[in-house]
């Protein structure tokens, strides 16, 4: 499957528009994308894993400049800006 997926798109631009590190829900990130998360995302950190640009949710904190660090037990994501991104 080519070219853009836009399904986490909206998640990307709410990055986008956060300067510092922030923490969601698991649920309020399954908010911001169309159709929710899915069930792996709940399931599994590696999920979450930072610099797979295979994965267009990867793509998207990480055009927005964070990296992400699930905690699943706690049902939250830490994104932390990357060191040297500039906005």
């Amino acid at each position: 499957m080519g070219g853009h997926v836009p399904k986490y798109d909206a998640l990307r631009d709410h990055l986008r528009r956060r300067t510092g590190e922030v923490r969601y829900t698991l649920a309020e990130i399954s908010d911001l994308v169309p159709g929710g998360l899915p069930p792996s995302a709940y399931r599994y950190e590696a999920w979450w894993a930072n610099g797979d640009g295979t994965h267009s949710h990867s793509r998207s904190w990480a055009d927005a400049g964070f990296t992400a660090h699930p905690d699943l037990d706690r049902g939250t994501v830490r994104f932390v800006p990357m060191q040297g991104h500039a906005w």
